[in-house]
């Protein structure tokens, strides 16, 4: 009676300590601490397509989705659409910053064309008529 006592405090223990170790380095948490410290971390499964990404870039969550296509050589992504969860939290941001998001995203698809959405992309439009003028 002791030794099973003992075998299930153990498995128990076990058990704990597994899932401890699984919530501290699951990809979700790691998205969260970098939205809370307004820090820069990409959650993304490249190897899903019809996954969408989150991003986290100074206290700000945008969700990107990925549309597959054809280049040259191989199907890829070639089509990016970000945009903001909450817009109201965009205040403060600069043009660089979206700058910044679109290379870091271009890191991982360096072919996809990028799309922002409203009112990013109208922040984005008036930017580019100004440094055509």
């Amino acid at each position: 009676m002791i030794l099973l006592l003992r075998l299930i405090i153990l498995l128990l223990f076990i058990f704990l300590i597994y899932s401890a170790v699984k919530y501290l380095f699951h990809p979700k948490r790691k998205l969260e601490l970098a939205h809370e410290q307004k820090r820069f971390f990409l959650l993304d499964d490249p190897d899903n397509v019809r996954k969408n990404f989150l991003l986290t870039y100074k206290g700000v969550l945008f969700e990107g989705e990925k549309y597959l296509g054809t280049t040259h050589s191989a199907f890829e992504v070639v089509s990016i659409f970000i945009w903001p969860k909450k817009t109201s939290a965009l205040k403060g941001l600069v043009l660089e910053d979206f700058q910044f998001i679109e290379r870091k995203v271009r890191e991982n698809y360096p072919v996809a064309k990028i799309d922002w959405k409203s009112p990013i992309k109208e922040f984005m439009a008036d930017h580019d008529q100004e440094d055509e003028s």
